[in-house]
């Protein structure tokens, strides 16, 4: 197999990058996210969120466009 040619037993999650991201994630989820007053439940938390999970997905987009 060449250099160019895309791996199944490695992708995105393989990503350093991408497992730091989840390490954020999750610790926004279960140590922030608890901690914010409840009044701003539909506003802060909904936006902590999406910017947490944009990260992971972000660089799994990033990683589908290229071939390793």
């Amino acid at each position: 197999m060449s250099g160019s040619e895309y791996d199944k037993n490695k992708d995105f999650t393989s990503l350093e990058s991408w497992q730091s991201a989840r390490e954020v994630r999750l610790y926004f989820y279960k140590e922030v996210i608890p901690l914010i007053p409840k009044h701003e439940e539909y506003n802060l938390i909904i936006q902590i969120k999406k910017a947490a999970v944009s990260i992971t997905a972000n660089i799994a987009e990033g990683y589908g466009r290229y071939y390793y």
